[in-house]
């Protein structure tokens, strides 16, 4: 035997060892099992669609409370109108056209009245952060001026 034939030979076996897994490596499970589920996902979600802050559920008013829609009204003209229009156009912060469907009722007045802690740890608050590069003042507003709010923005929306 010439030394191209002991070559070829001793090529040709590694190859064939190594593709029938003969390698001294261990041999790693390429099926891909789901990580373990999270301890409630779904409440998870639904903590994060609610925000951070007392308000867990709010009762809506069908058709709009006018009465409460004006209150907002006169709150957003004094504490919200020099940094939201009412349109989806940005000034400081977000323009607030579409915000009740983009967010719910208990998120929204978690954010009004809990404003540090919400951009604190809430990661949608946190992104609108990143686009507006301002921190929302807390506007210390009462619990009635914060559902006021949430009527008005709702009409402001075309809610019924």
């Amino acid at each position: 035997m010439n030394i191209k034939t002991i070559v070829f030979i001793a090529l040709t076996a590694s190859v064939s060892f190594a593709s029938c897994g003969g390698s001294n490596e261990e041999k790693k499970d390429t099926t891909q099992t789901p990580p373990p589920a999270a301890a409630a996902p779904a409440a998870a979600a639904a903590e994060d669609a609610k925000g951070h802050g007392k308000f867990t559920n709010v009762e809506l008013t069908h058709p709009i409370d006018a009465k409460m829609a004006s209150a907002g009204e006169k709150v957003y003209d004094v504490k919200c109108a020099s940094c939201h229009k009412l349109s989806d156009e940005k000034m400081v912060g977000p323009g607030w056209k579409g915000v009740t469907d983009r967010r719910s009722p208990e998120w929204i007045m978690n954010f009004v009245t809990n404003t540090d802690e919400m951009l604190d740890k809430d990661a949608e608050a946190q992104a609108m952060l990143e686009v507006c590069m301002v921190r929302m003042p807390n506007q210390n507003l009462s619990d009635q001026d914060a559902r006021d709010i949430l009527e008005f923005m709702r009409k402001n929306d075309g809610k019924n």
